[in-house]
C-alpha cells in the first residue's frame, strides 16, 4: 500500500496546521522521503486544549461499560486493519513486517485488557468510628493527560498510553514521533470509528520541545506520560513538578543479562539473542550487557557471534528479512561512535561491526568482547544492535556489575538453580526481571522501572492508578 501523509487531529477532525507548516517523514530502509506529516504551533495547541478539556467532561461522564464498549470496537477495527497498519509501520520505521504484524496485535490485546479493567475501578466504604456517619472512598479521572510516545514501537507505545487513560476516563493529547506518524494516526482512527466522542482523543506533531513545554504547564492537562530517553524524562518531569503534575515515565534502560555457570546456553541464545536484535536493538528493555560466567563465557560468545552473523538484514517488507534499518541516520553515528570508543580502549569485534551499504540506514548485528568498565558501551544505553560479552567469576560479582549503572528498567538470567533465581530475584535493582525466558511485556504486567530508568506503570492494574484521584467523601445522617 502507499504511505498516507498524516495531519493533526483535533476534536475529532482531521486537519491541517494553522500555519500549514509539515514535516518529511523518511523510510529508513531507503533513506527516500516517502509522506508528510503536519507541524502543529500553539494555535493548534490551544485547540487540542480546548477539545481535550470538554472531551474530558463528556467521558467522565460516559458510564463504564460504555466506555468499555467502545475500545473493544477499537481494537475489533484495529484487528481488521493489522495488514494495512503493518505495512505502515515498516514503511516509516524499518521493522521487518512479522514484528509489525506482532506489534498491531498486541495493541489490539492492550485495548481489550484495558477495557475489562474499566469495569474494575473501585473505590470503597470505610466503617465509621461514629454512629451515623457513612464514609466513602471514590476513585475519580484525574482529568486530561499530556502523553508523549517514541518512534521504536509507534503503535504500541500509543496504545499504552492511550488505553489507559480512556479506561480510567481521562482525555488524553498524544504527541506521536514525527519520525513514524502514520502508525500512530492509524491508532486514532480505529478510536474515531469506533464512535469515542470528540476530544477525547486529540493527536498532534511538531516540535517536541515547544509541544511539551507549552502543554505540561497548561492548567488543563493534569497527569503527564512519557516514554523517552532519561535526560529527557528528567526534564519533563521536573517541569512537571513545577506545576504539580503527575507523571509516568518510562526511560532509557541498560539491562543486563546474568549467565551463570549452571545455565542453558541453547536457551539463552535462542530467547537472549533474539531478543538483542529485535527492531534492530531499538528496545527500551533490549539485552545489552551480557555477563557470562567465566566457564562458558568463550562457548557463548562463538555462540552469540554466530547468531549475529547469521540474521538476514534487509528491506522490512522484503521477504525473509530478519532485521531491518536503524530509524534515521543518528543511531547510525552513535553505533560507529560506540564500536570505535570500545575498540580504542581494547575490546575485540567478533561479528558485525560496521555500516551496510550506502543506502539506508543498516548496521551489522554485532558483538564485541574485551569491553573495558569505562567504554561508553558499558555506561551509556546503546539503543542499537551492539551487545557486549563480559566474565565474571561469582553470582555476588554478576549482579554487583549489573547494578553499578542508574539505569534500572529491564534485566534477564540464565539459571538451573533455584537458589540462584532467588537471589537474583531479590538483589537486583530493575523493574522487571525475566528468568529463563525472553520479555512478555503482556498487558496485565507492570511495565516500569526504578532508578534513572523511570517512575509508575505503562502496563498492569498499576497503569490506571496514576490517572485517578483518590477522594473521601463522609456524609453524617443528621
Amino acid at each position: 500500500m502507499s504511505y498516507p501523509d498524516t495531519r493533526l487531529f483535533i476534536a475529532n477532525q482531521w486537519q491541517d496546521a494553522a500555519d500549514g507548516r509539515t514535516l518529511a517523514v523518511v523510510n529508513p530502509a531507503t533513506g527516500t522521503e516517502i509522506g508528510r506529516v503536519s507541524h502543529a504551533g500553539i494555535e493548534d495547541l490551544d485547540r487540542a486544549l480546548l477539545a481535550a478539556r470538554q472531551g474530558f467532561d463528556t467521558w467522565r461522564n460516559t458510564p463504564a461499560a460504555e466506555r468499555a464498549r467502545l475500545m473493544r470496537h477499537a481494537a475489533t477495527l484495529l484487528r481488521e486493519r493489522a495488514a494495512d497498519i503493518a505495512a505502515i509501520i515498516t514503511q516509516e520505521q524499518g521493522k521487518p513486517l512479522a514484528e509489525a504484524r506482532g506489534e498491531t496485535a498486541m495493541a489490539a490485546e492492550m485495548i481489550e485488557w484495558f477495557a475489562d479493567e474499566a469495569l474494575r475501578i473501585y473505590g470503597r466504604i470505610v466503617p465509621p468510628r461514629v454512629p451515623g456517619a457513612q464514609q466513602l472512598v471514590l476513585k475519580d479521572p484525574a482529568g486530561p493527560v499530556a502523553a508523549f510516545t517514541p518512534w521504536n514501537f509507534p503503535i504500541n507505545q500509543a496504545t499504552r498510553k492511550v488505553a489507559a487513560a480512556l479506561a480510567a476516563g481521562c482525555s488524553i493529547i498524544l504527541k506521536a514521533a514525527e519520525e513514524t506518524p502514520a502508525a500512530a494516526a492509524a491508532l486514532v482512527q480505529a478510536f474515531a470509528d469506533a464512535g469515542v466522542p470528540p476530544g477525547v482523543i486529540g493527536l498532534v506533531y511538531g516540535n517536541p520541545a515547544q509541544i511539551s513545554a507549552y502543554l505540561i504547564p497548561h492548567p488543563a492537562i493534569r497527569l503527564v506520560s512519557f516514554t523517552g530517553s532519561t535526560p529527557v524524562g528528567k526534564q519533563l518531569a521536573a517541569l512537571a513538578g513545577l506545576h504539580m503534575k503527575r507523571v509516568t515515565m518510562e526511560l532509557g534502560g541498560h539491562a543486563p543479562v546474568i549467565v551463570a555457570d549452571d545455565a542453558d546456553i541453547d536457551l539463552a541464545i535462542r530467547s537472549a539473542g533474539a531478543a538483542k536484535f529485535r527492531n534492530a536493538g531499538q528496545v527500551c528493555i533490549a539485552p545489552t550487557r551480557f555477563l557470562v560466567h567465566d566457564s562458558l563465557r568463550a562457548d557463548f560468545a562463538a555462540a552469540l557471534s554466530a547468531h549475529a552473523r547469521s540474521l538476514k538484514l534487509g528491506d522490512g517488507l522484503a521477504a525473509g528479512t530478519q532485521m531491518g534499518p536503524l530509524a534515521h541516520p543518528r543511531r547510525l553515528a552513535a553505533m560507529a561512535e560506540f564500536t570505535e570508543d570500545a575498540v580504542r580502549r581494547g575490546a575485540s569485534i567478533e561479528a558485525g561491526g560496521e555500516r551496510l551499504g550506502a543506502a539506508g540506514n543498516f548496521w551489522a548485528p554485532t558483538v564485541l568482547t574485551g569491553v573495558p568498565p569505562d567504554a561508553k558501551l558499558l555506561n551509556d544505553e546503546p539503543f542499537g544492535p551492539i551487545a557486549s560479552i563480559q566474565g565474571f567469576a561469582t553470582l555476588d560479582e554478576a549482579i554487583a556489575e549489573a547494578n553499578r549503572l542508574p539505569y534500572g528498567l529491564a534485566g534477564y538470567a540464565y539459571t538451573r538453580s533455584l537458589k540462584h533465581a532467588h537471589q537474583l530475584a531479590r538483589q537486583l535493582e530493575v523493574g522487571m526481571l525475566w528468568i529463563n525466558q525472553s520479555a512478555a511485556a503482556w498487558p496485565e504486567l507492570p511495565f516500569g522501572g526504578v532508578k534513572d530508568s523511570g517512575h509508575g506503570s505503562d502496563g498492569g492494574p498499576e497503569a490506571l492508578e496514576a490517572h485517578l484521584d483518590t477522594r473521601l467523601v463522609s456524609v453524617m445522617n443528621v
